[in-house]
């Protein structure tokens, strides 16, 4: 009988053990669906920003693949503070240049489509991703019509990930992290608490930068989020060296909040008075000022 039994608990413990390495298999294989959700459709069809001259550019990655988005310019002649805006996993920037006059007034604004995402070639990957975005910051900081030390990023859920990363490798004025969290692989390992973390390849795991980041930040937060948990943010927050401004929008969920006049209001009060320190502090000298500006790397990125 206790043989039996013992062949039985066996037989069980090897169908559970199958169980679990098919169900790992099959998260390994998929992940790149369940994190990326590329949206081809321009979420705003003929997009433009009453307070800046829309461009449509297409920039081509260290790799050669065309990337695609908006290039806002304010219709006050002269170079401008600018912003780089990162988006969602399920998010298509055209809606940036519509709105951009109220969330970014006065600034230079970059909003490019992830690969696969909007009219962007490519497949998207953490790895891409970032470079892709390194080649962005580089290629836009030298554009004639961007403030010297003046650039911000905005990333916005899966593009705060992206956002951190370059505040960390780039010489970023400000930051600002729209419902941001540790790192992918902890929300994972909060819905599959089953699968070891060495299956997942996009980790985006802001928590491992965020003691580098020394840019001003601002942590905007949804009243009600049932994508990133309150905790996986507290968590990021605290691994900060410097004390961001940290807010939550009332009404807001983790879908909507972009899009809140409220949201938008605070983003644009936000970096307006963080560049206009950074402009007293550039114009004060070298002798009068802390501020650093890191020297950039090597671009050899062209337009396309």
């Amino acid at each position: 009988m206790r043989t039996i039994k013992y062949k039985k608990m066996t037989g069980m413990g090897g169908i559970v053990a199958l169980g679990w390495l098919i169900f790992t298999t099959a998260v390994a294989v998929s992940q790149r669906k369940l994190i990326f959700k590329p949206v081809r459709t321009k979420e705003v069809e003929h997009p433009h920003s009453i307070g800046h001259r829309s461009r449509l550019v297409v920039l081509r990655s260290t790799d050669g693949t065309r990337l695609s988005g908006w290039l806002l310019t304010p219709r006050v002649p002269g170079p401008h503070p600018a912003v780089v805006y990162f988006g969602g996993r399920s998010e298509e920037v055209s809606w940036v240049a519509r709105d951009a006059w109220r969330m970014f007034p006065n600034m230079t604004v970059l909003a490019i489509n992830y690969r696969g995402y909007g009219d962007s070639e490519g497949i998207p990957g953490e790895l891409k991703m970032i470079e892709d975005a390194q080649m962005l910051f580089d290629w836009f900081a030298e554009h004639r019509h961007i403030n010297a030390g003046q650039i911000a990023v905005v990333g916005r859920s899966l593009g705060s990930g992206v956002a951190v990363q370059i505040a960390v490798s780039r010489p970023v004025a400000a930051v600002v992290l729209i419902t941001p969290y540790d790192s992918l692989l902890a929300l994972a390992k909060r819905r599959f608490p089953a699968v070891p973390g060495f299956v997942l390849k996009h980790r985006f795991d802001s928590i491992k930068h965020a003691p580098l980041l020394s840019a001003p930040t601002f942590i905007v937060r949804a009243a009600s989020d049932d994508v990133v948990p309150a905790s996986h943010t507290d968590l990021l927050v605290g691994k900060l060296t410097r004390a961001p401004q940290d807010e939550t929008i009332p009404g807001s969920d983790h879908h909507n909040i972009p899009y809140l006049e409220a949201t938008q209001d605070r983003i644009a009060a936000f970096l307006t008075a963080k560049f206009n320190r950074v402009t007293e502090r550039l114009a004060a000298g070298p002798g009068d000022s802390h501020f650093e500006i890191r020297p950039l790397e090597a671009n050899t990125n062209s337009a396309g």
